[in-house]
């Protein structure tokens, strides 16, 4: 039986994909590893913010099957390869889901199918790793027996207006026959496809997006340490500079940068440009900025501490919002972690309150949550607003009888100290 998508990896980009997918009536099918993730899945269950459970029913109703049995590849038209590129124990790219995915395909590859990987990586992936993988592992040459292509994807999670369909779509092949069958495929649920020159202007053009985020992100947090140190505002300058309606794109300061993207692949551009003997000194930079922030925001809270307190040993310290953007389920590469650990290694009793995070750990150790804000206000000595989630409300958190450190610039009254 002959289908016409295999979805590979069904998480924060596969998932998303999929219900597009299904959605524009295209006959689908998700492989995932996590017997966990398919169980749910098979009963109506999501793990993706943004994807509701009434998403995966109407999915399910619609004939999609998650499984975690390779062999529903053998009648697959096209197969997307959306599993995750993450970072070694060492900070070094890893593309070991990546290349296992490739020998899945491989052993199963037919003439005709149609692959793509959309897993973030470094130029030449797909031409230096995959192809190679599915070439030996078939028998069957790329771009003219089968087709091979390269569409970086751009999920923002919890982003109620852009979607897969209405975000333009890169698109590229090995060889113009392959792009044209990328092409045709996602132009069948994907309003507008942007053809690139080749894979890896693709590959790059998808490090250059997050870089660019990466890179000002962290020249908006140097200017904010900059202001606290000689006493500028700096939320009123951000607004000022943001009136500007040409030659400035606003970005806010933070405790550092989390999610899957923004921390993790500047350093997949780093390593790659490395290895040809170029230096990104502007990604050195900007890691080193980035890097410093939850240890600011340690330290400015254990000063509040002292004020408060008169010293930290004991006291109360209460994170608002522990996940890595506001309003989504997702703590992957958090700074809320090494703020906590900061903190408890200066022996302060550290809990915190999310309404999407039921668990949340901090060097195996788990932190208790509160699950009513205002008495957990009424308890701490501090609370360090980390997220802005729509429900702590400004003015509610500026009445706090605790001290509140702001690091987001959300909170107003007399006890909010920011960032």
């Amino acid at each position: 039986m002959t289908i016409d998508l295999v979805v590979m990896g069904l998480g924060h980009v596969g998932l998303p994909l999929a219900r597009a997918a299904v959605q524009a009536g295209l006959t689908t099918a998700g492989y995932d590893v996590s017997g966990a993730v398919v169980t749910g899945l098979s009963e109506g269950r999501s793990h993706v913010g943004g994807v509701a459970d009434a998403d995966v029913a109407a999915m399910l109703d619609a004939g999609f099957h998650a499984t975690a049995d390779p062999a529903v590849l053998d009648g697959a038209q096209t197969v997307v390869i959306c599993v995750p590129t993450g970072l070694t124990p060492e900070g070094l790219p890893d593309l070991s889901a990546v290349v296992d995915a490739a020998q899945a395909v491989a052993a199963r590859l037919r003439a005709g199918m149609l692959v793509v990987l959309e897993s973030t990586s470094h130029p030449g992936t797909t031409e230096d790793v995959v192809r190679p993988l599915l070439e030996q592992g078939s028998g069957l040459r790329a771009g003219e027996d089968f087709h091979l292509a390269y569409s970086p994807q751009r999920i923002d999670p919890g982003n109620p207006t852009w979607g897969v369909a209405n975000t333009p779509k890169v698109v590229s092949g090995c060889t113009p026959l392959c792009a044209k069958y990328a092409t045709a495929f996602y132009g069948r649920f994907v309003d507008r496809l942007v053809v690139a020159r080749g894979t890896r202007e693709a590959e790059m053009a998808k490090l250059l997006e997050n870089t660019y985020r990466y890179v000002n992100i962290a020249l908006v947090d140097e200017v904010a340490l900059f202001c606290h140190r000689t006493g500028i505002d700096v939320w009123d300058v951000l607004h000022c500079a943001a009136t500007k309606p040409f030659g400035f794109a606003p970005f806010t300061p933070g405790p550092g940068v989390g999610g899957h993207c923004i921390p993790v692949d500047p350093r997949y551009l780093a390593t790659r440009a490395e290895s040809q003997g170029f230096s990104f000194r502007m990604l050195a930079a900007a890691h080193e900025v980035l890097s410093r922030m939850p240890e600011h925001v340690v330290y400015r809270a254990l000063a509040l501490l002292g004020e408060v307190r008169g010293r930290p040993e004991g006291a109360r310290a209460l994170l608002l919002g522990v996940t890595y953007k506001a309003d989504v389920a997702d703590v992957r590469e958090t700074p809320a972690r090494p703020v906590a650990a900061g903190l408890l290694a200066a022996g302060v009793d550290v809990s915190y309150h999310d309404p999407y995070i039921t668990e949340f750990t901090v060097d195996g150790r788990p932190l208790p949550r509160a699950t009513k804000l205002r008495d957990a206000l009424d308890r701490a000595d501090v609370a360090i607003l980390l997220q802005q989630h729509a429900c702590y409300a400004r003015e509610a958190l500026g009445r706090a009888r605790c001290a509140l450190l702001d690091t987001r610039g959300k909170a107003v009254g007399s006890g909010v100290t920011l960032l």
